[in-house]
Parts: structure tokens; sequence; C-alpha cells
């Protein structure tokens, strides 16, 4: 809660641009950290390597003494998570790279062609983020 509300705090309305991010800090903060790495790569690499965890354990799971049943469950369950992983990493890299694009290079309103192209942009990118959490 505290991060949003300092975040949300360095944002402006402008009348050519919108609401932007003012603030020269909060831009630097946005654009190297915050959708790089909080939106970005964080859940990407803590998905890829529990993924990878998971798939290590069935490959032991293997050498054990257990159900043949079992050990194809369980392999279909690992198969599962890592297409989901993978589903996960293409989801969401186009928006937190759309998103450190137009946090740099942010659309003017009085160019109305730019900016509805870049609206149109942010409505795909947005509408596929939100495919991931269906």
């Amino acid at each position: 809660i505290i991060h949003s509300i300092a975040l949300g705090s360095s944002y402006n309305i402008q009348p050519t641009f919108g609401c932007v991010l003012s603030n020269y800090v909060a831009v630097q903060y946005s654009t190297y950290f915050f959708f790089p790495v909080l939106i970005g790569l964080l859940p990407i690499v803590v998905a890829s390597s529990f993924s990878i965890l998971a798939y290590r354990n069935v490959r032991h799971i293997v050498r054990r003494q257990l159900p043949i049943v079992r050990r194809k469950l369980d392999k279909q369950i690992t198969a599962m998570v890592l297409m989901r992983v993978i589903a996960f990493v293409y989801l969401v890299l186009p928006y937190a790279t759309y998103r450190i694009y137009v946090t740099n290079f942010p659309a003017s309103q009085s160019m109305p062609m730019a900016y509805a192209i870049s609206r149109l942009t942010q409505a795909i990118f947005i509408s596929i983020n939100i495919i991931n959490y269906m």
C-alpha cells in the first residue's frame, strides 16, 4: 500500500499527455526497477525457478520405488507447470516492455493518431496481460 501511495503521488495530469509521471526520480524508478524487475523479471525468475525445481524433483522420483501411476501423474503435472510458466513469460513480457517504453516516451494528445495508436496498443497489451490471470 505504501509503495502504491508513494508512486501514485508522483503522477500529474498534463493537458497534452494526460496522467504521467512528473517526478524525475519516479520516472527513473519506474523505468529501471518497477516495470523491469517487479513486474517483468522477478515474477518470471521465481516462476521459472520453481518449475525447474519441480522438473528436477520429478526426475528424481523416477529413481524411487513409487507406483507407475503416481510417477505418470507427477510427470503430467510437471509438464503442466512448465507450460504454464512458458505462457506466463509470453503474456507478461509484452506489457512490461510496453510500460517501460510509454513511461519514457509518452504520446501527446495533440497528435491524435499517435495517441490513439498508443492507447490501442495499451489496451491490447493489458488484455494479453489479463489473460494470464484467468
